[in-house]
């Protein structure tokens, strides 16, 4: 059998507040993961603010994608193709991914490959396991996105379930600012969480009437509100860490039933996590120990993987490449991309 020649994606991600490029050979070998980020930036103002991720990105690009060749030890010569999240995202921060991509492509002769943002996050779990293959169940689960999706082959998805409100991470976040912690929420409520008891405050557990897949986190981030105005009101002082502790429990424990009830419910022995909450290490506990019970094999990228990076779009452009998938210089930012469309 003929092998195949080595397929080198220059890939770039600019969908909210990282400016990242990466190379990456065949879809699993990652070269480099260059990341610029600007949570410092947008710390002072409680969130991202898009028109200075927007500038930021333009700041850093160039910078971003020299580095990213250099560590590779390759020139744009030796690139197969340029991928790039192209949506959903910030339309501002995409439209400086593309515009470059585009340029880069342009000026090369080399093909322009477009990638879904939540495609990279599911692509993560490729390379750095190395023996998992479609199909199997993942969630994707980040600042912006709570997805249940059925990988059922490279670049092919079943949309089983989303969030019908807030995002986890976006719940993460507003709970964070709520107890006092401030921006990003996620790493510091899973920081806290270790020194409180994860029983000391029943928050709800929603189901969304009709739907076994769906997810809806608004109404526990208002339990939460609800909680800390009541013992506001009544002098009551507030354990920080218990209630850190009780709304990330609340939030795992439906994370991981809907998504194990889908694994079983369909007959699959393989499932996945994936976007930015998957760095929270009870999260990742939760799914190892519900995984092992259930002999189920469970794979998850390392934190840096998790979070949003340029290594994630190589790997799902590297898919799409070698599928025949090119995008024309008339190429644009799609700010809310559904998962499957192109």
């Amino acid at each position: 059998m003929e092998k195949r020649e080595d397929v080198c994606i220059l890939a770039i991600e600019s969908s909210c507040d990282e400016t990242a490029a990466s190379v990456v050979k065949n879809g699993r070998e990652v070269l480099s993961n260059i990341i610029s980020s600007q949570i410092d930036l947008h710390t002072l103002y409680g969130g991202v603010v898009p028109e200075i991720a927007s500038r930021k990105h333009i700041e850093k690009i160039n910078q971003v994608i020299d580095e990213s060749l250099r560590v590779a030890d390759v020139s744009l010569e030796d690139i197969t193709a340029i991928a790039v999240t192209y949506g959903p995202g910030l339309v501002g921060a995409l439209l400086v991914g593309v515009s470059t991509a585009k340029a880069i492509a342009f000026a090369t002769g080399k093909p322009l490959v477009g990638v879904h943002h939540i495609e990279g996050h599911i692509s993560a779990n490729y390379i750095e396991n190395r023996q998992l293959e479609p199909p199997f169940v993942c969630l994707v689960v980040s600042g912006g996105h709570t997805h249940l999706v059925i990988v059922k082959d490279y670049g092919e998805y079943e949309m089983l379930g989303c969030t019908r409100d807030d995002a986890a991470g976006e719940a993460f976040d507003k709970v964070a600012r709520a107890i006092g912690l401030g921006y990003p929420g996620g790493p510091k409520i899973d920081k806290l969480s270790k020194e409180g008891n994860p029983d000391a405050v029943k928050f709800p557990r929603a189901k969304v009437d009709g739907s076994d897949y769906d997810f809806s986190f608004s109404g526990l981030k208002s339990a939460v509100l609800n909680y800390l105005n009541s013992c506001e009101m009544k002098g009551i002082a507030v354990n920080s860490a218990d209630v850190a502790a009780s709304f990330q429990k609340a939030v795992i424990d439906v994370l991981v039933e809907h998504s194990l009830h889908a694994v079983k419910e369909y007959g699959f022995d393989k499932f996945a996590i994936a976007g930015g909450v998957a760095s929270n290490s009870s999260l990742r506990a939760a799914f190892e120990t519900a995984c092992r019970n259930q002999r189920i094999e469970f794979f998850h990228p390392s934190p840096i993987f998790c979070t949003d990076n340029a290594a994630m779009i190589g790997a799902a452009g590297y898919y799409e490449y070698i599928k025949g998938t090119r995008s024309g210089y008339d190429l644009n930012a799609i700010p809310n991309l559904r998962l499957g469309e192109r």
